[in-house]
């Protein structure tokens, strides 16, 4: 296909820069990708959008005003365009799974490389979807019946995102002081959001809170 119009979607202004760079680096060497726009949060995002007419959008997962779901949502579509590509650092089934059932066509991890991205949003653009290799089997094992989904939703709706943050990170095994660290809060506040997720999961340990992520596929 002919030249593939991007709109980039990431709270990050520093991400954004270097995916843009990236971008016009492959441009430079013939793939037909041009950027027309950005967004930082969920109404940027949609402005962006409208203003631009992409065929991709690179969207984040997590935003500001209510996530990449919520701009697929409020965002126009036009003869099913745009499609969209999360681009996260998520590796989490939730987060893989909610944003396909969102209507992403595909979702890959920032780790991917330049020329790896290019393809990625090649074939999105062209009605196929892509998953990192990890990824994939998520939303296999979803389809399959392998993870409960609505399970999984109905818990996890009862957490805030930082909740659900300090829950993945004491899941996986870190240190109060080190989830803190992580997340750029205090230890304080680490303990009292333990507390609440906790009693919301109606689990009684971090143990307990470990084998529940782990039997949900969100580590």
């Amino acid at each position: 296909m002919g030249e593939i119009r991007v709109v980039i979607v990431d709270d990050h202004a520093m991400f954004r820069s270097g995916v843009r760079a990236e971008l016009a680096g492959q441009a430079a060497q013939r793939a037909q990708v041009s950027v027309v726009g950005e967004g930082e949060d969920v109404d940027s995002a949609v402005a962006a959008i409208q203003a631009g007419s992409p065929d991709v959008v690179l969207l984040d997962v997590h935003l500001p005003g209510g996530g990449g779901v919520e701009v697929m949502r409020r965002a126009p579509s036009v003869d099913g365009r745009p499609r969209y590509l999360a681009l996260s650092v998520s590796d989490a089934a939730e987060d893989v799974i909610g944003t396909i059932r969102g209507g992403a066509r595909g979702y890959v991890t920032k780790t991917i490389t330049g020329p790896e991205l290019v393809a990625a949003i090649g074939r999105v653009a062209g009605g196929d979807a892509v998953f990192s290799p990890r990824l994939a089997g998520f939303v296999l094992d979803a389809f399959a019946g392998t993870i409960e989904i609505a399970d999984v939703d109905e818990d996890l709706d009862r957490l805030t995102e930082r909740e659900r943050e300090v829950m993945r990170l004491i899941a996986r095994g870190y240190s109060y002081r080190e989830v803190a660290a992580e997340l750029f809060i205090s230890i304080k506040t680490v303990e009292t959001h333990m507390s609440s997720v906790l009693r919301k999961l109606q689990l009684s340990s971090r143990h307990e809170l470990s084998r529940w992520a782990s039997d949900r596929r969100l580590l």
